[in-house]
């Protein structure tokens, strides 16, 4: 990557930042354009409200353009949660069917999940870890005739295990199941492409991978989700003419706009488009090859006496997050305080120590974290 990129985030100069899977640090052109907004409301009140909108329906095309979708099949919510509750509590269920998902998933794919569970008396199957990885084998043995919903994310939280998610799309698809995916760790870090992928939904949100400030997240459906989930949660921005303030019986908007039910964080929005430029402009298939170098310089040069690496390093399987264990008793608590002490940040994950560098990271920094494991 471009060293001048590192010169965007200040934090560089107090720490050696590698928590990215967590929540990111934004670049300073980015909490510029925020403060740009914010000063515009501030001096001119709502005169120039058509520019905030056109910020937002800027981030959807642009975020349209990352998925390889139409930009009337994104809606923006407030994050990952909500775009996957809105999925599961939108569907038509009955007592009988089943849900597949994997064990070890982050809580926002399964506490809508079980909702449903509960309320409707459907089954939901886990698939279990194996090795820090997902038997994907396995996973699409648990999908039958009677599966409506096969819900995953693109890369685990906890592992940075990468789904093939062709391979369990066309599972889901062979017995008309909704293919439903979890991309905040995905989006940003890792191309993602809704035709080649073959995921009828999506759930994600920008203040990871993303770069941006926490506050804004967005939900994909497909024409075949849409088909099938109903907007129940609606405002009125969800009308097809919201200005109308009159017609109370007009219809929603087509899509995922139906989901979107009122005014936004405007600011946010500058925020988002700023780093959204930002991706548009470098390549999200260039960041995932820097970021792949700089793991695997990590994975190559650890000491592998004192640590074990849990995520998958197969091709096919791997992303821009490792995680590891101690083999000298550490703690993943205490080897996340002793790096912090030496202003490295990385983040426990259970019994693993999860590492996520970015695109201004560099080889030294990795080299810091290789001498400052204990």
């Amino acid at each position: 990557m471009n060293k001048n990129l590192r010169q965007l985030f200040p934090i560089t100069k107090e720490w050696v930042y590698l928590n990215h899977a967590s929540c990111s640090p934004p670049p300073a052109t980015a909490i510029e354009a925020m403060n740009k907004q914010l000063h515009d409301v501030q001096m001119n009140g709502s005169l120039n409200y058509h520019n905030w909108v056109a910020a937002k329906e800027n981030c959807r095309e642009m975020t349209a353009n990352l998925l390889n979708v139409r930009s009337e099949q994104i809606a923006f919510l407030r994050n990952t949660s909500d775009g996957l509750s809105c999925i599961a509590n939108g569907l038509k269920w009955n007592a009988g069917e089943n849900i597949v998902t994997f064990q070890n998933e982050f809580p926002s794919n399964v506490y809508p999940w079980r909702r449903i569970r509960d309320a409707y008396k459907v089954e939901l199957r886990f698939c279990p870890e194996r090795h820090g990885r997902i038997d994907l084998d396995e996973f699409c043995r648990l999908i039958d005739d009677k599966t409506k919903v096969v819900a995953i994310s693109a890369v685990q939280y906890a592992s940075g295990f990468r789904a093939d998610l062709p391979k369990i799309a066309k599972a889901a698809r062979a017995v008309d199941a909704l293919f439903v995916v979890d991309v905040i760790q995905a989006m940003g870090a890792n191309p993602l492409n809704a035709e080649v992928d073959l995921f009828d939904a999506a759930a994600g949100a920008f203040h990871k991978w993303m770069l941006s400030p926490e506050g804004i997240g967005f939900l994909y459906l497909s024409d075949r989700a849409r088909a099938r989930i109903e907007p129940t949660l609606v405002g009125w921005i969800s009308a097809l003419h919201h200005e109308d303030f009159n017609d109370f019986e007009q219809e929603f908007k087509p899509g995922a706009l139906a989901w979107e039910t009122g005014t936004f964080a405007s600011s946010l929005f500058y925020a988002v488009e700023d780093c959204l430029k930002l991706f548009d402009a470098l390549g999200v298939e260039k960041i995932n090859a820097y970021l792949l170098e700089l793991t695997d310089f990590l994975c190559e040069n650890l000491d592998r006496e004192k640590y074990e690496i849990v995520s998958s390093r197969l091709t096919s399987e791997k992303s821009p997050i490792v995680c590891l264990q101690s083999k000298m008793g550490f703690s993943a608590g205490e080897i996340a305080a002793t790096l912090r002490r030496q202003k490295i940040i990385v983040i426990p994950r259970g019994d693993r120590i999860r590492i996520s560098p970015h695109i201004y990271n560099t080889k030294e920094d990795i080299e810091e974290l290789i001498v400052a494991l204990p």
